[in-house]
């Protein structure tokens, strides 16, 4: 079966601007460019989809996972074998993930066909859990906070989280642009500006006094700076420079 990029963003749960963006890296390029222009993908790719999830899921920067994945003895059944070990350390939070890639073995074996949309199934879910118990741990929110929001969030549609998402791909993609600029440039300032409107959409808003400090703590944690990485070294210094700057 062949998939638009649109197609593919839409079984994945991955937007369509990074699709863009890790072919633009070399990270994932389509089977073929039709003559249109348009990007066109098949079973092969969304494998090596799928492998990048798993491998970003493991807290893996893209430039690594570019590096695994380009080994000319990179073997897919190994790698999937050694992500199903490492997952089965928290197997009660993971086994959705474990349960896909044991599809997915049997799928490239031969043993069973699997539908294109489960290659995707369970890998986009946030590590919530924990995040929660950190906030919860360090004062910032009570576990009554907590159920509210996630009461709030559970009333959002599927477009909902599809065009947040994308939205928040965006903004990271401009703060990159922007790195060059300065943390004090206009570009910066308007970024912050788009960043905060984009959290109010969570019910969060910060006072203004306490901006930079409680950036600090948020986009400090080691998960965030994973996330970042991923994307460029410098982007979580120059957000949180941003921050400070414009707080001022």
């Amino acid at each position: 079966m062949i998939y638009t990029v649109r197609k593919l963003a839409a079984i994945s749960g991955v937007s369509v601007r990074t699709l863009h963006y890790y072919d633009e890296v070399d990270l994932l390029k389509p089977a073929y460019h039709g003559n249109n222009g348009y990007r066109y993908y098949e079973e092969e790719q969304l494998l090596l989809l799928q492998q990048i999830l798993f491998y970003r899921r493991l807290g893996f920067e893209l430039q690594k996972i570019r590096e695994v994945l380009k080994k000319k003895d990179f073997d897919r059944v190994a790698a999937l074998h050694s992500h199903r070990k490492l997952l089965l350390r928290n197997l009660e939070e993971t086994q959705e993930l474990i349960q896909t890639i044991d599809r997915t073995i049997e799928h490239i074996q031969g043993k069973k066909k699997m539908k294109h949309k489960d290659i995707f199934e369970g890998l986009n879910d946030p590590k919530q859990k924990e995040y929660e118990k950190y906030l919860i741990d360090h004062g910032k929110m009570t576990a009554e906070e907590l159920d509210q929001g996630r009461k709030r969030l559970g009333k959002w549609s599927k477009e909902d989280w599809q065009k947040t998402q994308e939205e928040w791909e965006q903004l990271l993609q401009d703060y990159v642009k922007a790195i060059d600029k300065g943390p004090g440039s206009p570009e910066a300032r308007d970024l912050v500006r788009r960043h905060l409107l984009y959290l109010k959409k969570f019910g969060v808003e910060v006072k203004m006094e306490k901006l930079a400090e409680e950036s600090k703590f948020y986009l400090g944690h080691p998960d965030w700076k994973k996330l970042f990485d991923g994307y460029h070294p410098q982007l979580q210094e120059f957000i949180l420079s941003a921050i400070e700057e414009y707080a001022k």
